[in-house]
């Protein structure tokens, strides 16, 4: 008696049929004429022949009953026909979802993008994709740097845009281009308007920053260090976001650091709110696509940054080549 963990042994066990011989299976059951059959699939009749026999020596059933004049099924072959046609489906389906797979710019891309970056650069991105890669869907989502990071490195995020260096093992940069920032200031401040500001000013500024955790913020204090700021400066951290940071600094509360791109977005509804610019070279920040090293969609990837490049060049950036 066979063990209940253990199918009984079986002769055809490891026989498997080949696709060849089930596609002219279903085309037999499908005409029940075997010159029939075979014309419709391109095969010879012999070959026809010899294909179903196979598939019924390596399956163990008796799929047709033949006779001089017409083709049947059997009560097996008739249960068989539905599954070998279900599987020749399955097979075309993966066929076509592998060329599909192959085509640039089809199917899902999964953007994650940093909140300094999305509401300046977005507009840009979505009418290059619209545009060039109607077939594209593209799936956005705004976090910060290290969960994008994290998102990347397990497969939830295809792409990322943010800003860079990174300084990850196993992640490539395609840089896009460098931004200056910008001083903005409230009405009346003695750097308001001014384009010769020298970056020693930020050593004793009220400085406004964003939370812990957004890169811009680490961005700004790394100028401000290079500035000569001492750690004990005053620096008051009370804005998750660039809209309410520039708000705080219109209300008189202190200034910010606001990249290029994000200056007219947050600026132009509030008179009480100016800008300066710093004296060259200007402190800046540079914006880069960011892919998993070896991504299989690599080539994809370097194109749509090369495209971006020349979308963005009606921004206040500096593109950079693709190769720096």
């Amino acid at each position: 008696m066979a063990s209940p963990y253990t199918p009984p042994y079986s002769p055809h066990r490891g026989k498997q049929p080949s696709l060849s011989q089930l596609r002219a299976f279903a085309a037999v059951a499908e005409h029940l004429h075997f010159r029939d059959a075979a014309a419709a699939i391109g095969m010879s009749q012999p070959a026809l022949s010899g294909a179903v026999s196979a598939l019924e020596e390596a399956l163990g059933v008796q799929l047709l009953e033949r006779t001089t004049r017409k083709v049947l099924l059997s009560p097996a072959g008739e249960r068989l026909a539905v599954r070998a046609r279900a599987v020749l489906d399955a097979v075309a389906e993966l066929l076509e979802e592998a060329e599909a797979a192959q085509a640039p710019f089809t199917g899902v891309l999964r953007l994650g993008v940093i909140p300094t970056v999305a509401p300046y650069l977005l507009p840009t991105v979505l009418r290059l994709v619209h545009r060039r890669y109607p077939d594209l869907d593209l799936q956005v989502h705004e976090e910060q740097t290290s969960s994008l990071l994290e998102g990347l490195a397990a497969g939830r995020l295809d792409l990322l845009l943010l800003a860079v260096p990174l300084g990850v093992p196993g992640v490539t940069e395609l840089p896009l281009f460098d931004e200056d920032f910008v001083l903005v200031t409230p009405q009346g401040h003695a750097l308001a308007g001014r384009d010769d500001i020298p970056r020693e000013a930020l050593k004793e500024l009220r400085l406004l920053l964003l939370d812990e955790g957004h890169c811009l913020r680490d961005q700004a204090l790394d100028i401000c260090r290079e500035a000569g700021r001492t750690d004990g400066a005053e620096v008051t951290t009370t804005a998750a976001g660039l809209s309410t940071l520039v708000q705080l600094v219109a209300g008189g509360l202190g200034v910010t650091l606001l990249p290029r791109t994000a200056v007219t977005v947050e600026t132009a509804r509030n008179s009480a709110l100016w800008t300066g610019l710093f004296t060259e070279p200007a402190p800046s920040r540079r914006i880069a696509l960011a892919m998993r090293t070896g991504a299989a969609r690599h080539a994809e990837f370097e194109e749509l940054a090369q495209e971006l490049r020349g979308a963005m060049r009606g921004l206040p950036v500096r593109v950079v080549d693709g190769g720096s």
